[in-house]
């Protein structure tokens, strides 16, 4: 039981965070579709496709640090959502 409410605490948290950055996300898409001179469904499909690619790549790519570091529970936990941070920051400074 207090494994579940820790999971689903995690869930809430990571849902804040992930609402910002999919707004990052659909901007960095919207400028790759309009570079690509995309219009109607095929930019609406693009845009959509892009932006679950570039959450499931830096979700995937804090999980494999985290990993690599041999971090469990709440420590790894916490790697991973200052990674998520630090990767909607980085776009935001280029």
């Amino acid at each position: 039981m207090k494994k579940l409410l820790s999971l689903l605490a995690l869930g809430l948290a990571l849902s804040f965070g992930t609402a910002a950055q999919a707004q990052d996300y659909a901007s960095t898409c919207a400028a790759q579709s309009a570079e690509k001179k995309l219009a109607g469904a095929a930019k609406t499909s693009f845009e959509k496709k892009c932006v679950a690619d570039a959450q499931s790549n830096a979700n995937a790519m804090c999980e494999k640090s985290a990993a690599d570091k041999k971090l469990a529970g709440a420590a790894k936990n916490s790697h991973v959502k200052k990674c998520m941070a630090d990767q909607q920051a980085a776009p935001a400074k280029k």
